[in-house]
């Protein structure tokens, strides 16, 4: 019987190579990588025409033009897509914005500000600037409460045929309440006009009357327009030639729960006649000199 080895079949010496008796058998390891050289799979085969198409973001392929949006080719936006010229004149316009500002708040700072070195030197300056557009008037944040009612009164002396006379005081106070009176949206003048011009006055001017600053005639001027404009609305019969004003002032009564004692008697500050002009008078009306002729 002839042996395995003995056999001609395949080898160089017509052995068939067979298993070594004394090799020992190996294992593969299954964390060594695939041979590269093996065949892969037929379904990660690319096809011919995935093969051919372009990569995202690159200029090959068959359309052979990179995507749009290149930073090369991006329009600029802002200031830098003007011109160098409204480059210029944008950048001006923002400094212009930028010192009035900073201007504003410096001269507001100072103007609330306690008395110091700076408002001292230019307290007159700091006055010009924030009067009377940037006025402050802390009292809408702070109101005190109310213990007087205050009520503007004003009389005046007409020309006319008979000859000259002087009307009774009238209450432009007690007129504007009754306008107030029953109307759920009364108008922002109607509520505060004459009240905040007293108020104005009051305070430009001194106890006896005498102004105080620039804002003392500016004050006095609106007062006599206000009381110009109200006794337009009455026919006198005659031309107003002059105009008296005063105030009186009530100080509000306890309630009748209370057992507080507080005098109600009024106490009153006249202020001087005043000769009316044309620059009294609401726009459109004729010069009192005129109209008596």
């Amino acid at each position: 019987m002839d042996s395995y080895d003995d056999r001609g079949v395949g080898g160089r010496d017509g052995r068939v190579a067979g298993p070594d008796p004394g090799a020992v058998p190996t294992v593969p390891d299954p964390g060594a990588e695939a041979d590269p050289r093996a065949d892969p799979e037929p379904s990660r085969i690319p096809s011919q025409s995935q093969s051919q198409s372009p990569v995202p973001g690159t200029g090959t392929g068959t359309g052979g033009a990179g995507p749009r949006g290149d930073a090369g080719s991006e329009s600029r936006s802002g200031m830098a897509g003007l011109s160098f010229p409204y480059q210029v004149a944008a950048a001006v316009a923002l400094a212009v914005i930028g010192l009035v500002t900073c201007t504003q708040l410096a001269m507001v700072f100072l103007h609330v500000a306690p008395s110091n070195t700076l408002t001292k030197q230019h307290g007159k300056g700091v006055d010009e600037w924030v009067y009377p557009e940037f006025e402050q008037n802390w009292k809408l944040f702070a109101p005190n409460p109310l213990q007087q009612n205050v009520a503007v009164h004003v009389r005046a002396e007409i020309a006319g045929p008979d000859g000259r006379r002087t009307t009774p005081w009238m209450n432009l106070s007690g007129e504007d309440g009754k306008a107030i009176r029953g109307n759920p949206l009364p108008s922002h003048v109607q509520q505060n006009e004459l009240r905040r011009g007293w108020d104005f006055y009051l305070g430009s001017h001194d106890s006896q009357n005498r102004a105080n600053g620039l804002r003392g005639t500016l004050s006095e001027q609106y007062i006599r327009r206000i009381v110009m404009l109200r006794l337009g609305e009455h026919d006198y019969g005659g031309t107003v030639e002059r105009i008296q004003v005063r105030s009186e002032v009530r100080s509000v009564a306890a309630p009748p729960w209370s057992d507080e004692k507080i005098s109600t008697k009024p106490s009153y500050r006249v202020l001087p006649w005043w000769n009316v002009t044309a620059a009294d008078l609401p726009e459109g009306s004729a010069d009192p000199k005129e109209t008596d002729q």
